[in-house]
């Protein structure tokens, strides 16, 4: 039976924290380029793509460099140049938005069709397919339900965000920033205008509202559902966060790496898409990560609670409760083992978020924590307490490397002249590799004691990455081994097993099949703004009680408000969406 590979594909602003998620259980990276990867602030140079790919290439797994902006006539020569280096660079894929790349003259790279294309329905996704694409990201506000109509009527591999920041607008359909203040998101310069607070008014200019985040949601974590999303044809599972730092990248993709490995490990229609097993010195939590609280969003259809209304920062993770306070100090009921200089937040009754550093801590005999801090300002008794830094753990994950090793077999043979000592990767009939050294061959007088030595030394490969399972000697008669020839010949596997790996995922990376440079495709005016800013699953009469189809009332047009700009929602109840329209005189 053909298996099924699993990709976990994981975020990197830079090649040292693309290596830092390799490390820590990634089988694909992706990571911006030098120009046009949608995030202004994350590109990176060819020659530390190329450093990111050899480092990936070892584990076979695979880099996505994304150059997923719409582009202007005058720059596709430059992208197409850069696409070209990307290849030469050793990268698998490229991840893009703009369609024009399709009829340049492009290497054979494989390209990725970019959640910014707004991949919701099968028909979207067959059009994709029929242009050549070799994976497509769908749109995070799918259901179950249609992922699996989308699996069914196409073929092309299924990319899907199961982690992090959303985006309240559908991907590649988001203006707001843009028209706001010439910031485009599919240009890479979004100003996040989601995340700003707002009045919510009716159409008389009632304030129904004040003050509150209503576009900002909470962070995706769909780690519940993996297997149904495998089950429902998800192969590539993706993790938000290209200006995340390297602790959220380590955390989170570990703690997928983990989630993931259980489902394999008793699938037998399943497998890892690279090779290595990791290993942790940290406790491996999302809660511990920047988050804004989590949501599984529309995964199960349309649920109250995906809205982060009060604060748009990480919340971190829930603690417990102030039994008591004071304005100098604060006792936490909780069963957490807390630390001075813990960084903690709790929203007072005014629902405003309140942040503060636990000075000094003390556990006391009932096992509640007293925490003096210099300003627990609007602390009350039943306050409910996230901690958003656990400076401890903080410094296991920034000490952490990982730790991520390859199994291999080993031979250690006799010859006429010498010994050949040969590394075999486990369940890779492609790759063996054998070193050869001529010496003089000594007889052990002490069989037993030369065969442990021998296997000892020979079986300790220390920081390399390379992990000896099973070592199988081939003596005509017992023999002693000097310990420096065996750590000689165990340098030079090293060596030569870490090129014969990368070469090995170089030369089979996957061409693209170049079908579609005379396909009628539509072509995108990066400057135009529609008359629809935003179109968005998320409803705000629906989060906040006002959903015509629960009230029985008309959905007539509300308006939401920051400083001087104000925008129309309308409201489209039969498909269940809301858009965010410029107000005009």
């Amino acid at each position: 039976m053909k298996t099924k590979k699993i990709e976990l594909l994981s975020p990197a602003k830079d090649c040292e924290v693309g290596m830092a998620a390799i490390n820590h259980g990634a089988d694909a990276i992706y990571i911006g380029g030098p120009d046009f990867g949608a995030r202004e602030k994350a590109s990176n140079s060819i020659e530390d793509i190329e450093r990111l790919c050899r480092h990936a290439a070892l584990y076979d797994a695979k880099v996505y460099v994304t150059l997923n902006t719409l582009l202007y006539d005058n720059e596709l020569e430059r992208a197409r140049k850069m696409a070209y280096d990307c290849w030469n660079a050793g990268v698998d894929a490229l991840i893009v938005q703009d369609m024009q790349l399709l009829q340049l003259d492009l290497p054979p790279i494989p390209l990725h069709a970019s959640t910014q294309c707004d991949n919701l329905t099968v028909e979207k996704v067959q059009l994709l397919e029929s242009l050549g694409f070799s994976q497509v990201v769908l749109g995070r506000e799918l259901t179950l339900d249609q992922i699996r109509e989308i699996r069914r009527q196409t073929t092309v591999p299924l990319e899907f965000f199961v982690h992090g920041a959303l985006c309240v607008s559908h991907s590649g359909q988001c203006f707001l920033s843009q028209f706001i203040g010439n910031r485009s998101a599919n240009r890479g310069a979004c100003a996040q205008p989601c995340r700003l607070p707002y009045d919510l008014l009716d159409e008389n200019g009632k304030v129904l509202i004040r003050n509150r985040h209503l576009l900002s949601l909470k962070d995706l974590n769909n780690s519940a559902h993996l297997e149904e999303l495998i089950d429902a044809g998800i192969t590539s599972f993706k993790i938000e966060g290209r200006m995340k730092d390297a602790d959220y990248v380590k955390n989170v993709t570990a703690y997928y790496r983990q989630k993931l490995d259980e489902i394999i490990s008793r699938r037998s229609d399943l497998e890892q898409a690279s090779r290595g097993r990791c290993a942790y010195t940290f406790e491996v939590n999302p809660e511990k990560s920047f988050n804004r609280g989590f949501t599984d969003f529309f995964i199960n259809g349309r649920q109250k609670g995906i809205g982060s209304p009060f604060t748009p920062k990480s919340m971190g993770e829930y603690i417990g409760e102030v039994s008591w306070c004071n304005p100098l100090r604060m006792e936490i009921d909780t069963d957490k083992v807390l630390h001075n200089g813990d960084g903690l937040c709790f929203l007072n009754q005014d629902n405003e978020l309140v942040g503060l550093r636990a000075d000094m801590v003390n556990l006391g005999r009932d096992g509640v924590h007293t925490v003096s801090t210099n300003r627990p300002h609007g602390a009350f008794r039943g306050a409910k307490i996230y901690r958003n830094l656990d400076l401890e753990w903080q410094k296991q994950v920034d000490a952490s490397k990982g730790n991520r090793k390859i199994d291999i077999d080993l031979v250690l043979a006799e010859t006429e002249s010498g010994y050949d000592f040969s590394a075999f990767i486990r369940r890779d009939t492609r790759t063996c590799v054998s070193t050869n050294i001529q010496c003089d061959k000594i007889t052990a007088n002490n069989t037993e004691k030369a065969t442990d030595n021998i296997r000892k030394k020979a079986l300790q490969w220390g920081d390399t990455v390379f992990n000896p399972v099973n070592l199988e000697l081939k003596f005509t008669e017992p023999r002693l081994i000097p310990a420096s020839i065996i750590g000689e010949m165990k340098r030079d596997l090293v060596a030569k097993l870490t090129e014969e790996l990368i070469e090995n995922h170089r030369n089979n990376r996957n061409c693209r099949t170049d079908v579609a440079r005379n396909a009628s495709i539509t072509i995108t005016d990066p400057d135009e703004i529609p008359s629809a800013l935003m179109t968005c699953h998320h409803c705000i009469r629906y989060a906040n009680g006002m959903c015509s189809k629960e009230t029985g009332q008309k959905a007539t047009p509300l308006f939401i408000r920051n400083g001087a700009n104000t925008f129309r929602l309308e409201f489209d109840c039969r498909n269940c969406l809301m858009r965010v329209l410029a107000v005009t005189d």
